[in-house]
């Protein structure tokens, strides 16, 4: 092969290369210290995001950072009060006070290492090959712990929960508490055990309600305070009915996708119903709670 060949098949390579990453960008627009942490599902990825597992966001920072077009089951959140400065105390301590990972440290382990709930998360399968479609969403079916917004480029709908759930929780669900006082989480009705059979229970969507006409939303405790205040996220583990949970951005666009924690309340939601989510089977896609690995 010639030199001009060579350079020329080189420079195609690069092009291939740079178009198979999307561009993320993680904002942390609250007035504290939040850490933000990423997990990729080791099973269903060979290629990993370029970015640290975890790090530490300071108030109004933000970071960027590219992730492979099809990453699949991927999702991000945030982590509050944490202390890093020496070894967890214990194998239960994730040293934060909501959303830690299993074992503690500032890296979250990449198998395995998902948030310890409550926590808000933030869920992405690009490029799925079935519909040529990105999937994302901003999820409260593992409970609450900052308000948290997706956008993108593109104009595709903004998933989110830009209200503070703390505060109003009912008193079942709040918690846990920082030195103040304060709730900084809620929890949900599966994760506080309301009904006591988490092996088979309305609020969990398990055992005998593992399935979507099995597990109506009208059947969870507190899904309204949710749904509610959050409309653009999921309140619980078969919400895509609802058409406001399941966000949808056609793969071609090649989104570059924005998440806010602390969003403004100003930044526009799209109309309810503008997704696609109805062309998913509920709880069958990737991104569903259910099959991703347990952080407890």
């Amino acid at each position: 092969m010639s030199r001009r060949r060579t350079v020329l098949a080189l420079a195609l390579a690069l092009v291939g290369a740079a178009s198979a990453q999307r561009t993320f960008t993680v904002r942390n627009d609250c007035p504290f210290t939040v850490w933000p942490a990423i997990f990729t599902d080791p099973g269903k990825n060979t290629e990993f995001p370029a970015i640290d597992t975890g790090w530490e966001a300071a108030p109004f920072s933000l970071r960027t950072f590219t992730v492979p077009h099809k990453w699949t089951a991927g999702r991000i959140w945030g982590r509050r009060d944490c202390n890093f400065s020496g070894p967890p105390a214990n194998a239960a301590d994730t040293q934060c006070l909501t959303g830690g990972c299993a074992g503690g440290g500032l890296l979250c382990q990449a198998a395995g290492g998902v948030g310890v709930p409550p926590a808000t998360l933030a869920e992405w399968t690009l490029d799925d090959p079935a519909s040529g479609n990105d999937f994302y969403d901003v999820s409260l079916v593992d409970g609450y712990n900052l308000p948290m917004s997706v956008s993108t480029n593109t104009g595709c709908p903004v998933a989110g929960c830009f209200v503070d759930l703390g505060p109003q929780c009912p008193d079942q669900l709040k918690g846990p508490f920082d030195a103040t006082g304060f709730p900084v989480g809620c929890k949900t009705a599966c994760l506080a055990n309301l009904d006591g059979t988490p092996d088979n229970s309305a609020n969990c969507c398990s055992g005998s309600h593992s399935t979507p006409a099995t597990c109506p939303n009208s059947g969870v405790q507190f899904y309204s305070y949710f749904k509610n205040a959050c409309p653009n996220a999921y309140a619980y583990a078969f919400d895509e009915s609802s058409g406001t949970a399941l966000w949808t951005c056609q793969s071609t666009f090649q989104a570059q996708y924005t998440v806010t924690f602390c969003p403004a309340q100003s930044e526009n939601f799209s109309t309810p119903g503008t997704a696609t989510a109805s062309s998913t089977p509920a709880g069958t896609h990737a991104l569903h709670l259910a099959n991703l690995p347990s952080a407890s």
